[in-house]
């Protein structure tokens, strides 16, 4: 695809490619504020600044180094327009880093950094294993991780009955889930789980969050190869068992289900869990009713949009979005937390609060399109899950320290929080 791209684009990409095989972490520091401002946020909520941005000018310029051309789009129906327009976007960067040579750096792989034939390739090969129908078999086993990661939770606290709800609880039980999933071994869960969050901190520069993807393959080529002599039940043993892919296009793939079910999810329970004790009786409420803790979830995935940026579109055609003309060469960064805080799918209505009872258009915490996240209902589940079971348990939470004290992620491509400390009651 880097044959469409010419002029400040590809030199730019080309020098990203120099920089990732130098494991250099600096280019993030290089890159404009306004660059990175759209992974910045003020508490649970998008900038200001932003959402005013997006109400004059839903696509609007990006200012890019070496006088690249980039858009930001914010608005919802300009959002979804990118996300599926497959002819005129391309998303495939990743033989940038060979066009100058070999590099270290492992292909990253998976479904997000692909364009078809090879993306559709992939996908036919999950897809059938995110049905719901084939992820209702899970549920009995997701409850079970729920319930005991609650009483590791308990026998956690202090005798003040504090515990870290993202320690002992957010972060455990998706990565119980989708390593049990993918039949990865118990004793591989937290070195893969400390690289999933690596990957997604701009802070360490492009080149470390490369790096930890690039050890992440590694790391998983190895397990692919142990199941090549003795596949096991999981995931990765049916794909080995009914798939032609390499050893490294194994590994890519069980990587990108990996840290796509796992850091987003755990993301989304630490947060969910800090936006429903703000109205104790919305936390109760979901453990009350299935269909009410159903729609408290989709207003949460909504509301928090984790995955603040969707992977960068090159456009590799002139286009109009909205009422901007891109033109091929263009990078294109959709926000997906603007777009689902955009007041005109409400009527004009502000989005900046948490309302079950809403009827709104499908958010795009998952994406959109081709590309749309094939572990959604997964994550779904596991949320209903967790929420529901929590409540339950634990019916008068509540947070040990000010909302305000908390530490949110300043600059990352998933939005998270490091610690929740909580009083069980």
């Amino acid at each position: 695809m880097l044959q469409h791209v010419s002029g400040p684009t590809r030199k730019w990409l080309l020098g990203l490619a120099v920089r990732v095989r130098g494991g250099n972490g600096s280019l993030l520091a290089s890159l404009p504020e306004a660059t990175l401002t759209p992974l910045r946020r003020d508490g649970l909520d998008p900038l200001p600044s932003l959402g005013a941005l997006r109400d004059r000018s839903p696509v609007s310029l990006l200012r890019l180094p070496l006088g690249l051309r980039g858009w930001l789009v914010s608005g919802y129906d300009e959002a979804r327009a990118v996300l599926s327009d497959t002819t005129s976007f391309s998303n495939d960067y990743s033989h940038v880093v060979g066009t100058v040579g070999a590099s270290p750096t492992r292909d990253p792989g998976g479904l997000g950094m692909a364009d078809a034939p090879h993306h559709t390739r992939l996908r036919r090969l999950l897809t059938p294993e995110f049905t719901g129908h084939r992820l209702a078999r899970l549920q009995s086993r997701i409850d079970e991780i729920v319930d005991e990661q609650l009483d590791l939770m308990a026998a956690a606290a202090d005798v003040d009955g504090v515990a870290d709800l993202a320690e002992h609880f957010a972060w455990p039980v998706p990565t119980r889930v989708i390593t049990e999933l993918l039949g990865v071994d118990a004793s591989e869960h937290t070195a893969l789980a400390a690289l999933s969050a690596a990957r997604f901190d701009a802070t360490a520069g492009a080149g470390g969050a490369l790096g930890a993807v690039s050890t992440s393959v590694d790391a998983l080529v190895g397990v692919v190869q142990r199941h090549r002599s003795d596949p096991g039940p999981g995931l990765l043993g049916r794909l080995v068992r009914g798939s032609d892919l390499t050893d490294v296009e194994l590994a890519g793939l069980c990587d990108g289900v990996l840290t796509g079910g796992l850091e987003t999810s755990a993301a989304m329970l630490a947060l969910g869990t800090v936006v429903l004790l703000r109205d104790p009786s919305m936390y109760r409420g979901v453990g009350d009713s299935d269909t009410v803790c159903a729609a408290t979830v989709e207003e949460l995935l909504r509301y928090l949009t984790v995955v603040q940026v969707a992977f960068p579109r090159f456009a590799v055609a002139d286009v109009m979005v909205g009422e901007r003309r891109i033109r091929a060469g263009d990078v294109v960064l959709v926000s997906l937390s603007l777009a689902d805080r955009d007041p005109r799918t409400a009527g004009s209505s502000s989005l900046d609060s948490v309302d079950p009872h809403r009827h709104l258009p499908p958010h795009l915490a998952f994406g959109y399109g081709v590309h749309r996240c094939v572990g959604a209902e997964l994550a779904r589940m596991e949320l209903r899950s967790a929420y529901c079971r929590l409540s339950r348990r634990f019916p008068d939470l509540r947070l040990a320290v000010p909302e305000a004290d908390l530490e949110y992620r300043q600059l990352s491509l998933v939005f998270g929080v490091a610690t929740v400390p909580v009083v069980l009651g």
